[in-house]
């Protein structure tokens, strides 16, 4: 038996969550397509009883209330940004560095993670695949990728940061907290790419200078900036 089994059956055995698991980077997308499963059905009962159903009307897909709706708006979220590294990999910029193929393929994985973990996590409640619309973006130019990629990651941390209120449970808040952790890492690597050794990763546009806090963003002010990106109609009548 390894270590992390082990771990996992003492968290069991003191009833602890899911959530709260210690996960090694290798088995993190094995937990996300199986282990999840429980979370999923959770959700979904939680999703019935509370009549936080997604429903898919004729003008397009919406997120959700509650929980639910936070979650399917950060899958949604985690869908554009896997969508846009996918294919920034397929086919590097002109140029591209060592150092900015690793960088990029690194945070291509993650994003990855994150998106099937919220697949899982949601089951049936999950909001269908997006379908995406990169036309503005040069994949060929690298100014334009980075500055692109700028743009995701800054929106996905105040996005999170802005999301955060409104979890009511616990284990989703930590979660929550988890991810926007390492976004706010992939924002900085970028923001050091287009900027190497300046102040930028940090800049005032994405944090407060007088509270040293990152910005937040509602998902009423973010679903507009990720709107042209997004083929698909989504709607979050039920969310602030």
């Amino acid at each position: 038996m390894d270590t992390e089994k082990k771990q996992q059956e003492s968290t069991k055995e003191k009833g602890g969550s899911i959530l709260t698991l210690p996960l090694s980077r290798k088995k993190f997308l094995v937990f996300s397509g199986l282990s999840v499963v429980g979370i999923g059905l959770g959700i979904a009962a939680q999703g019935c009883s509370n009549d936080q159903v997604v429903s898919t009307p004729p003008t397009g897909t919406d997120l959700g209330s509650g929980d639910l709706g936070i979650l399917n708006y950060a899958y949604a979220l985690e869908q554009l940004e896997a969508a846009f590294y996918i294919k920034v990999t397929s086919s590097f910029y002109t140029g591209a560095t060592n150092e900015e193929t690793t960088i990029l393929t690194s945070i291509r994985d993650h994003e990855i993670a994150h998106r099937d973990f919220f697949k899982a996590a949601l089951g049936t409640s999950a909001i269908p695949d997006l379908e995406v619309d990169f036309s503005t973006i040069n994949f060929t130019n690298r100014q334009s990728v980075l500055t692109t990629a700028k743009t995701f990651e800054d929106l996905g941390v105040s996005a999170y940061n802005g999301a955060g209120y409104y979890i009511q449970d616990a284990g989703y808040l930590l979660l929550a907290g988890k991810i926007v952790s390492v976004e706010a890492r992939h924002a900085a690597a970028i923001r050091d790419l287009l900027n190497p050794r300046s102040s930028d990763f940090a800049g005032n546009d994405v944090v407060d200078p007088s509270t040293g806090l990152d910005k937040q963003r509602k998902p009423s002010e973010v679903l507009p900036l990720a709107d042209p990106y997004i083929k698909t109609i989504i709607t979050a009548n039920n969310l602030p």
